[in-house]
């Protein structure tokens, strides 16, 4: 017995633009995360420095990258549904 897909796929026309900027995200993720490991590796003791509420800044900079990191989700799926909407309504256009 076979089982069949629960909705058709089409193609989809934003797919390039979407991956692009997938990897212009992960690049600017790329960036942040390699300033924290910098500072671990080469700074360690201002890893140790209070930065709020008596917390240091390994964990404040920790949390920022976890907080950062759903915001870019949150940004590329935005984004990406605006772009399918978009060419979704040139290909209805086109037709």
């Amino acid at each position: 017995m076979l089982h069949e897909p629960a909705a058709k796929a089409e193609k989809d026309a934003a797919s390039e633009w979407k991956a692009k900027l997938g990897i212009k995200l992960f690049f600017l993720y790329f960036v942040i995360y390699a300033g924290f490991v910098g500072i671990a590796v080469f700074a360690t003791e201002s890893m140790k420095i209070k930065v709020f509420a008596g917390t240091n800044l390994a964990i404040m900079y920790g949390l920022a990258l976890i907080v950062f990191a759903i915001i870019l989700g949150l940004i590329y799926n935005h984004l990406c549904t605006k772009k399918e909407d978009e060419m979704n309504k040139e290909g209805e256009a086109k037709q």
